[in-house]
This record gives structure tokens, sequence and C-alpha cells, in this order.
């Protein structure tokens, strides 16, 4: 186990937090609960839910939400303030995350955002496009495909000891590299990109940069616009704490005009005129070409609200103690740990070293919920989460003690 007990993790950890009163929607810390929400996130009654990495569970204020929508349906037939919902979310998401609001468009996946920028370039035979190991699988297929459709080269930057360094970027970057490809944060072990690092190698030598920042977005506090990312998109299901089906797209304001939707409908018309002519919107909103899933979007606006009321910095303060707790317990334990160390982000993946079957029991067994990752399951990701608390980790610890 760690040397870090629990008196000297409070003394680190609390003080920072504590800065922060409690107000309507937040209760007041205590030991068990230092950011005063374990309340409002009913899954940790019955779970020690180590898994926002693969979906963020409702919290009370997003459940509240979806059954507002619903009910409103059920009631009238129409969400009255169904537009009105979208454009808070879209201003929230905005200030949240150092963006202006005309560069947020709300999508139905991260999927989304990528091919629209994907067709937006102009590919050709002979230009390239460079993304790292540890990305996400879609882009491997997107660009898979482009590379027989197109005649594009894709470039893969290898991942070295659970890491891919700006040095090997830069020797797959060149003249005819459109666009870099990161995962911000990887889903596969947790290894966080130096973005501005990135977007200023990228913009050195004349390439885009676009970030999947799913793992990232709602974890720490950010700037798009700092950062000098150019695209980015995120979905509600993870760190916001929504569902599937609303995705925030990031386009920088520059380069709206590069960047043109792949469809069209009549979620993208902004002015009508005589004979079926339309105008069209000129902000990232003539992204949405049809309705939204406006549920979601009601879920999206909620976790948006919740987390600025938490903090995003007490948010980041809470579960990169814990992070550190687990990755050093991991280490002293013996197993295998894939995620780098001084790694900042709220996921740590490490191999098991033990039949998939007889880990899964074991977890099952105790209420842990992690995720089974990589070849035959042989990587457990674990993922740390605003909810979590010092008790969980010391659980999970004490679980794997008799398999290390």
């Amino acid at each position: 186990m760690s040397a870090l007990d629990r008196r000297t993790f409070l003394k680190t950890t609390a003080a920072s937090l504590a800065v922060v009163p409690a107000s309507q929607a937040v209760a007041a810390s205590s030991d068990e609960d230092p950011l005063g929400v374990r309340r409002d996130f009913p899954v940790t009654n019955s779970l020690t839910y180590l898994n926002t990495a693969s979906r963020g569970p409702f919290s009370r204020v997003v459940r509240d939400a979806s059954v507002a929508f619903a009910d409103e349906k059920m009631l009238t037939g129409f969400a009255t303030r169904r537009d009105e919902i979208r454009e808070e979310a879209r201003e929230r998401f905005a200030a949240l995350f150092g963006a202006k609001i005309e560069e947020i468009g709300i999508l139905y996946s991260t999927t989304d955002g990528e091919n629209i920028i994907a067709s937006s370039l102009d590919l050709e035979p002979g230009d390239n496009v460079v993304v790292d190991e540890l990305h996400f699988v879609t882009s491997f297929v997107l660009y898979r495909e482009l590379e027989k459709e197109k005649g594009i080269e894709l470039r893969i930057v290898p991942q070295r000891d659970g890491r891919s360094d700006l040095e090997d970027f830069d020797a797959r970057i060149d003249g005819k590299t459109k666009l870099v490809s990161v995962a911000w944060i990887s889903n596969r072990n947790g290894f966080r990109q130096d973005m501005r690092g990135l977007a200023e190698l990228a913009h050195r030598k004349g390439a885009y940069l676009y970030s999947d920042s799913i793992q990232a977005i709602g974890a720490f506090p950010t700037s798009l616009t700092d950062l000098g990312i150019d695209f980015a998109t995120t979905n509600a299901n993870k760190y916001l704490f929504a569902s599937y089906g609303a995705a925030p797209f990031f386009v920088r304001e520059e380069l709206l005009d590069r960047i043109q939707p792949d469809r069209y409908g009549h979620g993208q018309t902004k002015e009508s005129f005589d004979n079926y002519h339309y105008r069209l919107q000129t902000t990232a909103s003539k992204y949405e070409y049809a309705a939204p899933a406006y549920n979601i979007v009601y879920q999206l606006n909620a976790g948006l609200g919740y987390l600025k009321e938490v903090g995003l910095h007490r948010i980041e303060k809470h579960t990169m103690a814990l992070k550190r707790e687990l990755r050093e317990g991991l280490v002293n334990l013996g197993f295998d740990v894939w995620t780098p160390p001084n790694n900042n982000s709220p996921i740590v993946s490490f191999f098991h070293g033990q039949e998939t079957e007889k880990m899964e029991k074991l977890f099952n067994r105790e209420g842990i919920v992690v995720t089974f990752r990589e070849q035959n399951g042989s990587v457990i990701r674990s993922s740390v989460s605003l909810f979590n608390n010092l008790a969980e980790i010391q659980k999970l610890l004490k679980v794997l003690e008799v398999v290390a």
C-alpha cells in the first residue's frame, strides 16, 4: 500500500477544496466526501464505481433534467424550452472550456466531428494525416478508409512506455500533413497529450490540430482557445455525466468558413426566401443539420451547470490526488502500470497478469466497476471521478493484494 495514509491525504487535498463554499447544489465537504457530491451520485451507494472513462453515471441533477423533459413531453406533447436549453448548453460549454459561443455546435457523436473535419480538408493523393497510436479506434477506421478512397497516407506516431513524444510527431509531420489528430487523453491508458506543444508544432508545419476530447473535457479546467487547438469534439456521456447523443463540437472561429457541413438539413437554416431558397447559419450551429436529441441536450445542460457549481479546479485537485494514490499503490503491489508516472489524467491502466474471467468474477463479487481492455482483457482501466474517495481506492488496492 501507499505510504500516503488517510490523514496525510486529507491534509493535502482538503485545504484547497474547502476554500470554495458549499452551495444549494453541493453539500459541505467531509472526510468521506471531500467535494460534497456523493449524495448526488446514487451509484456510490451500492458500487465502487471507477469507470467514468467508460460511462459517467447520472447525477440526481441530470436525472431530474431528463425527467422534466419527459414529463413535459408526456403532459403537453411539446418541450417548449428545447431551443432555449440548447443555447444555454452551448453557452455554458463555451464559458467553461475557453471558447466563444459561436465556435460551439452540438452534434450527435464524437465521430461526427472528426468526419466533418476530414471531409472539409480537400484531401488529395500524397497528403498525409498524423495520428497517435494511443488514439481511439474511430480515427484509424476513418483514415484507413480515406487511404483507399483518396490516396492519402496515414502516419502513426508510436507509443513508448505508454506515451508519445513531440519529437516523434515532429519526425512524421511535414509539408504534406493536413491534419494532426490525437486523443487529448487516451482512452486506452490515460496518457495526456501536450496539446499546446502539438498545436505549435502542427501550425509551424502548416497543419491543423484536431482533438478527440471525450476523456478530457470535464476532468480539469482548460481553455480550448488558449491551447491553440483548431478543432475538438467531446460527448456528454463520460465526464459531463449525461448520456449518449449530445456531442459539443469546437471549431476555431477563424476556421468556420474553412470547415463546411458534410450534410444539410432544416436545422441549419437561418433565413428563408421565396422559391425555396435559404441562407444558412455561419456559426458552428451550421453543423446541426437536424433536430438534436433534445432529452440528451437537457441532460448535457444540467451536467455542465453542475460541473460549474462544483468547480473544475476542485475536481482536478481531488481526482489527481486519488489517481496518484492509486498508481503508487499499484506500483507498490508490483503491477505493471501502463499509465506513465506524473501523468495528469484521471485514468490509470495496468496489466493484471491473471485470467481475465477470474478477475472479472473477483471484481463483480466486490462490487468494483472497471473496464477490462486490450488483448483478451489483459489490462484493467480504472478511472477516478469527482464522487470517488480515498476509501474506494484503498478497497481496490486491498482486493488486488490477493492476486499481486
